[in-house]
Parts: structure tokens; C-alpha cells; sequence
């Protein structure tokens, strides 16, 4: 399929600079813990999710900022508490230098179009009572943005940019398929005309052609626009080809943040190593095994203590479980390269086959 946004220069964006020295977006210790309660009439408080527990970044404008992980370790959750979608816990969210952690509806109302969200869930995103083209300029008509030539002709030409045709603009979305719906969420997204975007999983439900039509768009956006990305994906190479950085998540804490080439190139923390030997290599000549991870990922209702991923890692030793690592520049890394882990990789070894945290 022809990709309607033309060709794109370079497939690996360089890092841009940034405009001012604050940041666009900046989290620091953002936590969010879901209550469980129990009882029938008189429901107390037994314990909390973990989700997100302790979580620092920044987004710089023009930046794309890829977040990763297994599933439930917390990346749409932290997507929906950059978003204002859920209520923080403790952890502050500053935007453009202005504290949002615990504005109201009517501090956040001007902010609402400068910050969107392409949502995971194609089927639980868009109203089913509304027609297409209510959808993607309803918020537009509420936002106040008045485009060159009316709403319905940049209605019309956000649906032929992501894919489909401008005659949709009068369809329900019962009438798409999964795909084609995910669509439709990213150009009500782009009408918007964001600073920043959320973008959780956006191109996970689209065939791979479509996928790579979508990634050129959005990049292709980014450098014109200067619009910043909050990308949350579970496959790495189109994290590694869209972001700028990475931070990688594991049970509601970064472990591991850097520069897109420090990370796929020099993993420092052993659970980012596992990540990317499990992802497939189009290299007939590689043969080396992946790392198997013994155990699945424990309840955020109790994590381990010390550090989270000891009861998986193959290098874990007493002091991983009496202290937690902080997350900080290590010896021999890269300026920004951050690593919360206590036995770091060696960026020129191999981990070893075996051990406590492998599968034999």
C-alpha cells in the first residue's frame, strides 16, 4: 500500500534538540497503588497493587521516548497517570514546568488538546452511538480548533493519512474492523494538534503493512510538528526504530533507561539483556540460544523484596534481596545510560547459560 505521507528521509530519527532546558513532560517517583479491599457490608483496605512504584522520566519536546516491558509491568498505567486519566498516588507529573499531578478538570481543561492518548483497546475507544466523523471532530469543536477549510475536510483528510477512505466519515464503528478502528483513534489523536501524545500499543492491532504506513506518519509528524511521544510497545524493533530513548519497565520500576543505541547495543541490566535476546533475528548465522527466564513475573500485590527481578535473574545474590537499586549512571556507561541493578552485564561478555534464574 502506498504510504499517503510521502517517504521519510531517515529511518533512524536523531535525537532532537531540545527547545528550552525544561522538559516537556517530567515524572518524578510517580506512584500508583489500586486498593484491595474486602468484606461485604464493611469493606476495609487488605492490601494495593503495585503498579507503578517509584517511576522517574522526562520527555523533551520533538522527543519520542519508548517504554517497554512484559505485560503488567505498568506501561499503560503510567501512560493513563501522564494523561491525568487516573489519579496519582504520591509522585509528582510536571508539565512544561507547571505541577498537573493533582490539577482539577478545570486546571487540566486548557491542556486536554496539547496532551493526547492513542488508546490500546480499538473496541472500547470510540463511541458506538456516534458516527466517524463525530468522533474525530467532536474534540475539535470542544477544543475550539477551527482548521483551514472546515472540520469535515480535515476530518476527511486525517482518514485518508491513516489509511482510510474519506468516505467513512458518515460509518459507525461497528461497521471496522479491529484495525481500521485503531486508526480511527490515531487521527482523532492527530486533530488534536498535540504537543505530546500517549501512544499505548497503537499499532499492535494493524496488519504489518499498515503498521509501517502508521510509523512513517507518525514520524513523519513528529519532525514536522515537533510533537513528543510517550511510545509504549511490546515489539522492539519498532521501539527501537521509532524512539529516540528507552526505559524499560519491570514490575512497576524502571529498571533501565538510555539513549536508543546504548540500550539495544550495551544492555547493562540483565532483565533488558533477556528482553532482547528474546526478540527474533532475521540472521541465519545467529545462533545464539535466548535467555529463558525461569518463573513468570510475581504479584505486584507483593513484590519481592530488594530488587524486583531477583527471583527471575541469573545473577541475584544476597545483597539483591536486603536492598534496592537505585537507579543511577554505572562505570563504563554512557551519559544518560541509567541502570538500577546491584551485579550489572558486562557490555562486552555474554550472560551465562544456566544458573538460578534460567530455565535448564
Amino acid at each position: 500500500m502506498k504510504d499517503p505521507t510521502g517517504p521519510i528521509k531517515s529511518t533512524m530519527p536523531a535525537m532532537p534538540t531540545p527547545r528550552t532546558s525544561v522538559p516537556l513532560l517530567q515524572v518524578e517517583g510517580l506512584t500508583k497503588h489500586f486498593p484491595l479491599r474486602y468484606g461485604f457490608l464493611f469493606k476495609r483496605q487488605v492490601g494495593a497493587v503495585q503498579a507503578v512504584d517509584g517511576v522517574d522520566f522526562t520527555v523533551h519536546e520533538g522527543e519520542a521516548l519508548g517504554l517497554v516491558g512484559e505485560s503488567g509491568c505498568g506501561k499503560s498505567t503510567t501512560g493513563r497517570l501522564v494523561t491525568r486519566l487516573l489519579e496519582p498516588t504520591t509522585g509528582r507529573i510536571l508539565y512544561q514546568g507547571h505541577d498537573i499531578t493533582h490539577a482539577d478538570r478545570r486546571q487540566l481543561a486548557p491542556l486536554r488538546s496539547e496532551i493526547q492518548m492513542i488508546f490500546q483497546d480499538p473496541y472500547a475507544s470510540l463511541n458506538p452511538r456516534q458516527t466517524v466523523g463525530t468522533i474525530i471532530s467532536g474534540p475539535m469543536e470542544i477544543n475550539g480548533i477551527k482548521p483551514e477549510g472546515g472540520r469535515e475536510k480535515r476530518v476527511r483528510e486525517l482518514l485518508e493519512i491513516v489509511g482510510l477512505n474519506p468516505e467513512h466519515y458518515n460509518r459507525f464503528p461497528h461497521e471496522f474492523s479491529g484495525g481500521q478502528r485503531q486508526r480511527i483513534g490515531i487521527a482523532r489523536a492527530l486533530g488534536m494538534e498535540p504537543k505530546l501524545i500517549v501512544a499505548d500499543e497503537p499499532v499492535s492491532a494493524l496488519d504489518v503493512s499498515i503498521q509501517a504506513q502508521v510509523i512513517n506518519l507518525l514520524q513523519k509528524l513528529q519532525h514536522e510538528l515537533g510533537i513528543a511521544f510517550l511510545f509504549i510497545a511490546h515489539d522492539l524493533a519498532i521501539v527501537r526504530h521509532f524512539s529516540h530513548r528507552v526505559a524499560v519497565m519491570y514490575l512497576g520500576k524502571i529498571v533501565e533507561i538510555g539513549d536508543r543505541a546504548d540500550i539495544y547495543e550495551t544492555p547493562r541490566h540483565p532483565y533488558t539483556h533477556a528482553l532482547l535476546s528474546a526478540a527474533p533475528e532475521a540472521d541465519p548465522d545467529d545462533d545464539q540460544e535466548p535467555i529463558r527466564l525461569a518463573g513468570d513475573v510475581p504479584s505486584p500485590i507483593n513484590p519481592p523484596s530488594g530488587c524486583r527481578f531477583r527471583t527471575r535473574c541469573w545473577k541475584a545474590r544476597a545483597r539483591c534481596a536486603s536492598q534496592e537499586p537505585p537507579l543511577l549512571q554505572i562505570d563504563g556507561s554512557q551519559q544518560g545510560h541509567l541502570t538500577a541493578c546491584h551485579f550489572p552485564e558486562d557490555p562486552t561478555m555474554q550472560p551465562r547459560a544456566g544458573g538460578p534464574g534460567l530455565m535448564p
